[in-house]
């Protein structure tokens, strides 16, 4: 689908999994109804909450032969979904 983009798999995430809580790499432009429907949808669970927040891309340089480039890495939009009790979602059921 279009709106989740990507599962989070971090450990701070991981640790939050276990309290029914995931985190997922969403569209910039997605809002709370959508993700829930989406992930709702993909994953056949029953959605409590959604919480989003927008993170902004790191600043990078690098050091080459011309001199210092310095640039941004992209900004993302996070979403962390609260599950009802009771169910769970399995990222690596398909590996």
């Amino acid at each position: 689908m279009s709106i989740l983009v990507s599962p989070l798999v971090t450990e701070k995430v991981s640790a939050m999994n276990e309290k029914g809580r995931y985190g997922f790499i969403v569209d910039e432009n997605a809002n709370k109804v959508e993700i829930k429907n989406a992930v709702e949808k993909m994953y056949g669970v029953n959605v409590k909450s959604v919480n989003t927040l927008r993170v902004l891309g790191k600043a990078k340089t690098r050091f080459t032969k011309a001199g210092s480039v310095s640039g941004r890495k992209p900004n993302f939009k996070k979403a962390i979904v609260t599950l009802a009790s009771g169910e769970v979602i399995d990222f690596y059921s398909n590996v």
